[in-house]
């Protein structure tokens, strides 16, 4: 049923396409999520792609993330032509370039979020049930021809690794664009350091929304109601009306139920789907979407790796023509040759913010020639000999040591996950390393990037906490070391310990006369050049980590993160760096 609201509007036809607005769909519990359907003006039935998320699904991409916008049309005008771009949300699909194409676009605003009431509890169980009813809801109307697809950025890619577990019988396909599948180490505990991201995240695009704040909120330009729903609720109200995510956090500094309960089961991911990764995610957006690819059951996955924003390539003509072959095949049933499409498709990435994209038939690349490069604490760098041994101290919250490779002598291709194994001691009974693999120009420049959410992104990144350093030894491979995080094994101080440290994967082509830096410090990355106008106005901007900072008092206090680490090199403490070298490819036929 539909729900007239202040403005007595429900329906509406726009050119070729109907819209309903603020659908009540029912869950088992009897709580009614809102949701807005955008469909074809016709009699026919067609599938549906369904978006499920806190946003507020009235609130537009222009209004609620301006900047972000005007960014991307700016520097993408192809993102707006074609479309009136007064139907843009953030992070969900444009309905004026579906919908003439054939598929009925549905955005629900998720429970206690938006128009939609109940308790937030975002990824929870709960949210997981809810998208399932809604995937079953849009396959049963009239409109619909029972196929569903899943589809969205960020939070709406999230879950739909959760929704794909529980097997909905008409989710037909998906495409989880820059979504992570494991809350503790992907979100919010990186290496087991707490990131300080989730609760900002929480305070300012959730909060603001929440089901509630209502006359406070935008009004939805279409209808006249306001995106945040008709109700008022006091700040008691409010806070009752969600999980204290910030609080949860800090009492669970462990992995465990609660944590993998919110985490993708590649187990049981069987449906297609086309996972979207992007290199200078670091922090959030990338590393679920590798694992998604690596892991999942299902033999019917694709990956697709790109740069620039988070935001920008879902809707380029290049992301919306591969989302849409995508579709076609699984939910159109065209005989498009999808199938028969490459596996993985990279832009492989350049300095100057240049991508080549390049096929490819699977991740890693089988012919990538893993190198392993030493440290040498005596000359603070890094070479394919062992040296003798050597130590370097550096404070264990500051800007810690780096490491130099010699200048390239010809182009050589980083692409794939690394892994460092470092050999450290430290005064105290824990300490938290800051990985961090860097570029330099001959004139000694740092080349950085244009991140998912930082436009200053160094190549690649990694966390440790010491104390978390015991590894799942089935689970840990040479290029991805696994932590259980699962108990807590404090230093002695002065004793030397090894630590196996991830490093998310990353693209580079270096070219001659570029060197590569290892830099393992006590503190969060910080770029030291100037900043662009975006980044000056951008509030995630923070100097190439963007809202991904680690330091917060109650989680690193100084008392056992402070003192002094000493990083041991050669002889018997061998730290290393692995690199994902990868050769050209071999021509056809050669």
């Amino acid at each position: 049923m539909t729900t007239p609201g202040p403005a007595g509007k429900s329906s509406e036809q726009v050119g070729r396409m109907w819209i309903d607005w603020d659908v009540a769909i029912a869950m088992d519990d009897g709580t009614e999520l809102s949701a807005d359907v955008f469909r074809p003006d016709d009699a026919g039935r067609y599938p549906a792609i369904v978006s499920y998320g806190p946003y507020a699904k009235g609130l537009s991409f222009q209004e609620g993330y301006g900047p972000q916008w005007e960014k991307m049309v700016g520097e993408h005008p192809d993102v707006a032509a074609g479309s009136s771009n007064r139907y843009q949300s953030w992070e969900v699909a444009d309905p004026e370039k579906w919908v003439p194409h054939g598929y009925a676009c549905v955005r629900v605003d998720s429970r206690g979020a938006g128009r939609s009431p109940g308790v937030v509890d975002v990824w929870s169980p709960r949210e997981a049930r809810d998208f399932a009813a809604c995937i079953e809801w849009a396959a049963a109307q009239p409109w619909c021809s029972g196929k569903v697809g899943v589809s969205g950025i960020s939070y709406y890619a999230i879950n739909q690794w959760h929704v794909a577990g529980l097997e909905p019988a008409h989710l037909a396909a998906m495409i989880p664009w820059e979504g992570f599948g494991d809350f503790y180490r992907d979100c919010c505990r990186h290496g087991g350091i707490l990131s300080e991201f989730t609760a900002n995240w929480y305070e300012r695009q959730v909060e603001s929304v929440q089901y509630g704040v209502g006359s406070r909120s935008a009004v939805n330009p279409h209808t006249g109601r306001h995106v945040a729903g008709d109700e008022d609720l006091s700040a008691a109200e409010l806070a009752a009306s969600r999980v204290d995510i910030a609080g949860e956090l800090r009492r669970r500094d462990l992995d465990g139920p609660w944590y993998q309960e919110r985490s993708a089961d590649w187990s049981k991911v069987a449906t297609p789907f086309l996972s979207a990764a992007n290199w200078g995610g670091q922090g959030l957006h990338p590393r679920g979407n590798f694992e998604g690819f690596t892991q999942a059951s299902t033999e019917e996955k694709w990956l697709e790796v790109h740069g620039l924003e988070h935001w920008t390539h879902y809707y380029t003509d290049y992301g919306v023509t591969l989302q849409r072959q995508f579709f076609d095949h699984y939910l159109k049933g065209e005989p498009n040759g999808w199938r028969q499409g490459p596996r993985v498709r990279l832009n492989v990435r350049h300095p100057g913010e240049r991508f080549v994209l390049r096929d490819e038939s699977e991740w890693p690349l089988a012919r990538t020639q893993w190198t392993t490069v030493y440290l040498d604490a005596a000359g603070r760098s890094l070479g394919r000999e062992l040296k003798g041994p050597a130590s370097l101290a550096y404070d264990a919250l500051g800007d810690g040591v780096d490491f130099s490779l010699p200048p390239m002598e010809e182009e050589t291709e980083l692409t794939g996950p690394m892994a460092a194994t470092l050999y450290v001691s430290s005064s105290t009974a824990d300490a938290d390393l800051f990985v961090v693999v860097r570029v330099f120009d001959p004139q000694g420049d740092e080349v950085t990037f244009q991140g998912a959410l930082d436009p200053n992104t160094p190549v690649a990144q990694g966390w440790l906490r010491a104390s978390h350093r015991r590894l799942d030894e089935e689970r840990s491979l040479p290029w991805r070391p696994y932590h259980t995080h699962d108990l807590v094994e404090p230093l002695v101080p002065g004793q030397v310990v090894r630590l196996d440290v991830e490093i998310w994967p990353t693209s580079i082509v270096v070219p001659p006369g570029f060197r590569v830096v290892l830099s393992v410090r006590g503190k969060d990355y910080e770029y030291q050049g100037p900043l662009s106008e975006f980044a000056k106005t951008f509030y995630y901007a923070n100097r190439g980590v963007g809202p991904f900072t680690h330091n917060d008092p109650v989680d690193r206090p100084t008392a056992v993160f402070g003192g002094e680490v000493t990083l041991h090199t050669g002889g018997e403490h061998p730290s290393s760096l692995l690199l994902p070298v990868v050769p050209p490819k071999e021509p056809p036929g050669s």
